[in-house]
C-alpha cells in the first residue's frame, strides 16, 4: 500500500481485502457479493474515510 494513506486505511483494505478473500464482502445496499479487487480497495477506502482516517479525497 502506498505511504501516502494512513494506519486506519491500510487495516480497513488489508481487511476488506481479506473478506473478499474468504467470500464474506458484500457491496452497499444491494448486499451483493464483490468480485473485483478493486471494488474491495475502494470498499476500504471507504470506511476509512468514514472512521476519519487519512485518505485522499475521491476523484470525481
Amino acid at each position: 500500500m502506498s505511504t501516502h494513506y494512513g494506519k486506519k486505511a491500510n487495516e480497513k483494505v488489508g481487511k476488506a481485502l481479506h473478506e473478499l478473500k474468504t467470500g464474506e464482502l458484500k457491496s452497499g445496499t444491494s448486499g451483493k457479493k464483490v468480485k473485483s479487487r478493486k471494488q474491495a480497495i475502494a470498499i476500504g477506502l471507504s470506511e476509512a474515510r468514514k472512521a476519519g482516517g487519512k485518505v485522499p479525497p475521491t476523484k470525481h
